[in-house]
This record gives C-alpha cells, sequence and structure tokens, in this order.
C-alpha cells in the first residue's frame, strides 16, 4: 500500500498556502518598507501604532511564510520522495 496519492495532495495544499502566504508577505513588505526603514522609523514603534501593527503583520506573516516552507512542506515533499523510493524498491524486488 502506498501513501502517495494523499502525501502528493497535501504537498499539492501547501503549495497553495505557501504562494499566498507568500502574496500576503509581498504586499505587507511593500507597505512596511515604502519609505527606509530607519533608526528614528523604528524608535517611533511605540507612539505610531500604523507601523507599528505593519513590522507586527511582516514578522507573523514572514514566520508563518517560514514554518510552511521549512517545516510543513519541505517534510511532505521528503515523505512524498521517501513513499516513491520505498514503492520502487517494493516493486523490484
Amino acid at each position: 500500500m502506498t501513501l502517495q496519492p494523499d502525501l502528493t495532495e497535501r504537498l499539492r495544499f501547501l503549495v497553495r498556502v505557501a504562494d499566498k502566504e507568500a502574496r500576503h508577505l509581498t504586499e505587507t513588505t511593500e507597505r512596511l518598507f515604502d519609505t527606509p526603514f530607519t533608526t528614528e522609523r523604528a524608535e517611533s514603534l511605540a507612539t505610531n501604532p500604523d507601523i507599528a501593527e505593519r513590522v507586527d503583520a511582516f514578522v507573523s506573516r514572514f514566520g508563518r511564510l517560514e514554518d510552511t516552507l521549512g517545516d510543513k512542506q519541505s517534510k511532505a515533499a521528503l515523505a512524498l520522495r521517501n513513499d516513491s523510493e520505498m514503492t520502487a524498491t517494493l516493486r523490484s524486488a
């Protein structure tokens, strides 16, 4: 028995999620860095809730994308590869 169809669908799903997360991160990046992020701008985070929210959104979206790509998607791709190799080994035996 192979799990390949389930793993393939999981990987497709994670690619769609990562694509959506990357688009959201790009939008946030463009809004946050529309002007240079200087020391003065960083120091104003406590008194400028608009910039603070953009920084928070950027950090959250970056972390979410990193988690999807680095943990979930890479594990699904490796599992699919390992499943394919195991299936090929069993067929050739």
